[in-house]
Order: C-alpha cells, then structure tokens, then sequence
C-alpha cells in the first residue's frame, strides 16, 4: 500500500474509532455518575454525524487514489453517491442492530443471539447484492483497471470501519 493510502486510511480511522466506542459506550449501564461530564451517552445525532464524517473521508480517499479525469469523476461520483445513499441505508439497520445488541448482548437469550447472527449475516448478503447490482453502473462510467482500485479502495475502507467497529463491541457472553 503506498503511504498516501496508508496515512489516508490512518486519518479516516479516528472518526471511525469515536464511532466504534461511542456504540460501545452504549453497551455501559448508565449510572447517575456514568451520566456527568466525559460519561455522557452519546446521542443519536452524535452518531449520525460521526458516521457523515466517516462517509466524506471514505469519498476523499477514493477520491486522493482514484486518479479520475474530469470527464470520468462527471459520470463517476453521481453513481458513487447513489451507491453510497443506499449503502447507508442499509448501514442504519446495521448500527441499529450494534445499538441494541451493544445495550442488552449480557441479558440476551440463546433465541435472540440465533436472531442477531441472522440478521447480521443478511445484512452482509445485502452488501453484496448492492455491490452486484451497482457493478454494471460503475462499468459504464470507469474503465476497467480503475473499476479494480475503486472496488479495492471500497473494500479496503469498509474492512478498517468494520474492524474498527467490530474491536469496540463487545463479544457475547458465555458460560463456562
């Protein structure tokens, strides 16, 4: 990886990381104590912003290592945002699903466990499909060596923001 991706990738990692203990924060029995100062829970709003932060350094590291002519970035960036607007839609049911697992994962019974893990695995086979159904859009507007570095780049961010998340959430229980 070159160091212009590496420190790209470094920089979009911080909101990434606020966002990962933010919903783990969520995980944390709010106490009167836990509710003062730093310990506030951080809101709805507050994780919205956070995940708007990651999408534009997302877009600015495509856009630094994508290398785009003017005539290519004109056709390419209205299918990315399309792309990008319904990727977030399926991320919202995903950090919902974070959300509420990160706020019960230690009262969860063996049925609600079962139910996450397939819900989290749809969500996963939805990614794919979008990707699917988006490949021939962005075929159509970058040739095909340059089709490879978006999807790479694509691929690259997404895996960094779910490790990222994934280290922050906590593992499910389990007796011994």
């Amino acid at each position: 990886m070159s160091t212009t991706i590496r420190k790209a990738f470094l920089l979009a990692s911080v909101p990434v990381l606020f966002l990962g203990m933010a919903l783990a924060r969520q995980a944390q029995p709010q106490t009167p104590a836990a509710n003062s100062g730093a310990n506030q829970a951080i809101s709805d709003q507050d994780i919205q912003m956070l995940r708007q932060d990651i999408r534009s350094q997302k877009k600015q590291i495509i856009a630094q290592n994508l290398s785009l002519t003017d005539a290519e970035a004109q056709k390419f960036w209205p299918v990315y945002d399309r792309f990008t607007a319904d990727l977030v839609k399926i991320n919202d049911t995903k950090y919902d699903l974070i959300k509420q697992y990160a706020q019960n994962y230690d009262q969860l019974s063996d049925a609600q466990v079962s139910s996450w893990v397939e819900r989290w695995l749809q969500l996963d086979q939805d990614v794919a499909a979008l990707r699917q159904r988006y490949l021939p859009e962005f075929q159509k507007v970058l040739p095909a060596k340059k089709l490879g570095r978006y999807e790479q780049l694509d691929r690259r961010t997404q895996l960094m923001i779910d490790l990222q998340l994934a280290s922050q959430i906590p593992l499910v229980p389990v007796g011994h």
